[in-house]
């Protein structure tokens, strides 16, 4: 049984904006549907958008009808009361002067509530506006506890800084005001389902774990690909790109977990202490790494299912002549025990033929091969493939013997999907992270250190692409599975990426594993 949090105030800074209205207003109601909120509780929104509490639940309410697509909050009981506990607080969240007010909005509510000054804080803001909202929390003492049995938390979206320096810096604001234990650096990757089942997988399984290494993994292979385009992000995403958009942050988290040690309990000192040791074990790229073993590209015009898309130089708020990268593919090295020149590869990209998220281990091949000719060697690639998105699943590929005379090979699939468990609801990532940060578990949620250290790894790149413009970047069209020549990155004769869903289904957002 899930245990059911405390009272609690929760703020929302850019209440007004999209990821409020898309994500956390409705992954709330989820769990209120569910039972799961505390008993007593409620929620604050703040932002710059003059509205009253009405006016802020009606737009809520909108926002839920629009975006709970089936998956919950159903209970029209339930959804009402849930709307009558969202207050809204206007004011110019970049001015000191509004923070007195807040202040006394929020005692005024922990009174009416009785939420023992419990107070959960959750920037949904660009990400510039971070460090003047913790400054201004300060102001006012919002982030110290009323008392020994009170608590203050803060929930920060990504990015987490921008380069290593700036994320530094973040990092040292935010900590002269609020402790590590109460910052929650939130990663929605890690609030999915099938992200956590890397680790019952690999450490409550006898038949996984002992060929977990050097020994047995010849590589371990990750994609995160998108069907669409920037769509309406066009101002934030030319100044980031594929690489800091997604590799820095979403991927090289589930590298962490997937090459993991095994930690001696499951808590989250102990599993954060060990992904951290992964990120301090990456290899520094160097600059031939730089140039041989990253391919970055841009998609351009093409025409996929019979309508013209557009190229990401004609999006929207895009630079003419933009060298922003929105595919990134990358092999690296991971320098301890486990994994000494076991390559790892990474890929992601926009306008890719589906929207699939997916981490494979290929096994080493059998050393003799009996049954199998060389040329087929490609048959007996031992695979599991752990499925993150969509159809959340795991498969795991083997030999056969086809059926009559001879020792003919065929490549088969065991595989699971989470939709085949009919009473299992799915909760989704912000929700499973919003209960986690009330509850006070912080196993899903990125340390300091750690952030800083995939930042260590990543940094170089960006400061190599910067001195060396002539490094090339390669368009490919869209629709497609990026620049050709990034198969060229996978070691090993007649080797190459894995390829989902090559029969897609007539929407093509949707794939067998």
């Amino acid at each position: 049984m899930i245990k059911k949090p405390e009272g609690l105030l929760l703020v929302i800074f850019g209440a007004s904006g999209d990821l409020a209205s898309r994500k956390l207003i409705p992954a709330l109601c989820d769990l209120a549907n569910q039972d799961l909120l505390p008993d007593k509780f409620a929620v604050l929104g703040v932002g710059r958008s003059e509205m009253n509490d009405d006016m802020f639940r009606e737009k809520m309410s909108v926002a839920i009808e629009k975006n709970i697509n089936g998956r919950g909050c159903l209970d029209d009981t339930k959804r009402r009361r849930f709307l009558e506990s969202l207050h809204y607080l206007s004011f110019d969240t970049s001015s000191p002067e509004g923070y007195e007010r807040l202040s006394q909005r929020l005692s005024d509510m922990d009174h009416m509530f009785n939420t023992n000054g419990n107070y959960l804080y959750y920037l949904a803001t660009p990400p510039g506006m971070y460090e003047v909202i913790v400054k201004n929390l300060a102001t006012q003492k919002l982030n110290l506890p009323d008392n020994d049995k009170s608590w203050r938390r803060i929930i920060i979206e990504k990015p987490f800084g921008y380069t290593l320096d700036s994320a530094r810096r973040l990092n040292a604001s935010v900590l002269e005001v609020f402790s590590e234990e109460q910052v929650y650096r939130i990663d929605h990757y890690l609030g999915k389902e099938t992200v956590q089942n890397i680790l019952v997988t690999r450490f409550s399984n006898g038949i996984f774990e002992p060929l977990w290494n050097r020994n047995f993994i010849e590589r371990v292979e990750i994609t995160s690909a998108e069907s669409i385009g920037i769509e309406e992000r066009g101002s934030y995403y030319d100044t980031s790109g594929a690489l800091r958009d997604m590799v820095q942050n979403h991927l090289l988290q589930l590298v962490g977990l997937i090459a993991m040690e095994p930690p001696a309990v499951a808590d989250a000192r102990s599993i954060r202490n060990e992904t951290l040791k992964v990120f301090q074990s990456l290899r520094p790229l160097t600059q031939s790494d730089i140039e041989k073993n990253i391919i970055r590209g841009q998609y351009t015009t093409s025409v996929v299912k019979g309508e013209r898309v557009a190229g990401y130089r004609d999006e929207k708020n895009i630079m003419p002549e933009s060298r922003t990268e929105t595919y990134a593919a990358m092999k690296f090295y991971i320098d301890n025990w486990r994994w000494s020149g076991v390559p790892f590869y990474i890929r992601t990209g926009k306008r890719l033929p589906i929207r699939v998220t997916e981490v494979v281990i290929h096994f080493r091949p059998s050393p003799h091969l009996l049954f199998t000719k060389e040329s087929d060697r490609l048959a007996s690639d031992n695979q599991l493939v752990i499925r993150i998105q969509p159809d959340e699943g795991i498969l795991l590929r083997f030999g056969m013997k086809v059926p009559g005379a001879g020792f003919r090979v065929k490549d088969v699939a065991m595989d699971f999907h989470y939709s085949d468990l009919s009473d299992i609801r799915l909760p989704d990532a912000y929700e499973r992270l919003l209960l986690d940060c009330m509850l006070g578990d912080a196993t899903l949620f990125s340390r300091g250190d750690a952030v800083e250290a995939t930042w260590q790894f990543i940094d170089p790149v960006f400061k190599y692409w910067n001195d060396h413009p002539e490094i090339r970047l390669y368009g490919y069209p869209a629709g497609t599975w990026g620049p050709e020549n990034a198969d060229r990155l996978i070691e090993g004769e007649n080797e190459t990426w894995r390829y989902p869903c090559k029969n897609l289904t007539s929407d093509s957002s949707y794939c067998e594993l």
